[in-house]
């Protein structure tokens, strides 16, 4: 198994990018529509109805810090990482609406609570608000990987959707590694912050597994 996770692509790590302008980025379109698929079975939809939540979690954070910092010098880092999550968000709402799947209730919250992390975490700097994307972005990278063995595992593979979150999952990487890049664990209180935002994230999955 393990090595059926190596063979698959990854991305190359982005660095740092500096910028004294920035600003925020215009927000996403809406799905396209498109003709419904069959009904998915449990693990799709399991699939589909969590990783649409955490990418609108990770949109929400990533806009919260471009409030607060996009028109410093990491406007622009933090304005292509949330450019690649509104993708993330485009296409799970797409798959959700293809595959006739159920959001999660916790929508609203997750909502409010994404764009609260991200721009409480960027008042406390943008060391700290690195520190937020690299704990953010660990959890999501492994969570994706438990995701793709899952579905290498199942008796039909879902290939789009394989190579859908194998994507995902390389950019969510490199936003990881962004994040030390620039700077993340020369924040205050780096190792109890990322600690702390790890369990908020990994509760909001098993929730939005569910209900």
């Amino acid at each position: 198994m393990a090595a059926m996770l190596k063979g698959l692509p990854r991305l190359l790590p982005a660095r740092c990018l500096s910028s004294t302008a920035g600003g925020a980025a215009a927000t996403g379109t809406g799905p396209a529509t498109t003709p419904l698929r069959p009904r998915p079975n449990t693990l799709t939809d399991e699939i589909i109805r969590v990783d649409h939540a955490g990418e609108l979690g990770a949109d929400r954070i990533y806009a919260g810090q471009m409030a607060i910092l996009g028109n410093g010098p990491m406007g622009k880092t933090i304005g292509h990482m949330w450019e690649q999550e509104k993708e993330h968000r485009r296409q799970f709402e797409q798959l959700i609406q293809q595959h006739r799947v159920r959001p999660t209730i916790m929508t609203p919250l997750w909502n409010v609570a994404g764009f609260m992390l991200g721009a409480g975490t960027a008042l406390m700097g943008e060391k700290a608000a690195m520190a937020c994307t690299v704990a953010v972005e660990t959890v999501i990278v492994e969570h994706y990987n438990d995701q793709l063995r899952q579905i290498m595992d199942s008796p039909n593979p879902d290939k789009e959707l394989l190579q859908t979150i194998t994507k995902f999952r390389d950019e969510e990487q490199e936003h990881h590694d962004t994040g030390i890049d620039c700077g993340a664990e020369q924040a205050p209180f780096y190792q109890a912050l990322t600690e702390v935002i790890k369990f908020g994230c990994k509760t909001a999955i098993a929730i939005s597994k569910k209900i």
